[in-house]
């Protein structure tokens, strides 16, 4: 379960990730990311992405891959709690140069390359997501980061089925 706020719980901060089933024992590689890009980091470049909520973890892998993908192959939930909240640089909206880059669409040049130099200056960088508005986003260099997180966790995913209707 994602924690409770305080002060309704202990405020720790977790952060999610949807792999598939095979890429799950390398969750914290930035493989795909290094392969092709991201929205904030060019190709060649390890960056893991995941998010502070696992409904937006969800949502993220979803847009590209679409809930079919997610209904017949097997994916894993990756949990992990952050030993030290305060490692986090928080980007609000207000905070990014150009407010396309917070949209669903193609990352600049300038975006990837302010994604790069805040990756160069903190452990991990939360940002919204282009997916769920309100709803944030975690970055992270997986070698500036190792040691910074713990009590991992994985789950096996099953999508409810009501997202992937059969509609014959």
């Amino acid at each position: 379960m994602t924690p409770l706020p305080p002060p309704l719980g202990t405020g720790e901060v977790v952060f999610w990730r949807l792999d598939e089933e095979r890429f799950a024992p390398t969750w914290a590689s930035g493989e795909g990311s290094f392969r092709v890009g991201g929205r904030w980091n060019a190709r060649g470049q390890r960056v893991v992405y995941a998010s502070l909520d696992p409904s937006t973890a969800i949502l993220e892998v979803a847009v590209h891959k679409g809930f079919a993908a997610l209904d017949t192959r097997p994916h894993v939930l990756t949990r992990a709690r952050l030993t030290d909240p305060g490692r986090v640089h928080v980007v609000r909206p207000a905070d990014v140069p150009n407010p396309h880059w917070l949209h669903p669409g193609q990352p600049s040049a300038g975006q990837r390359e302010f994604g790069a130099r805040l990756l160069a200056e903190h452990a991990f960088v939360a940002l919204p997501s282009a997916v769920s508005a309100f709803s944030w986003n975690l970055i992270f260099d997986p070698v500036r980061a190792e040691g910074l997180y713990g009590g991992l966790e994985q789950t096996r995913f099953a999508l409810d089925p009501r997202l992937h209707p059969d509609l014959g």
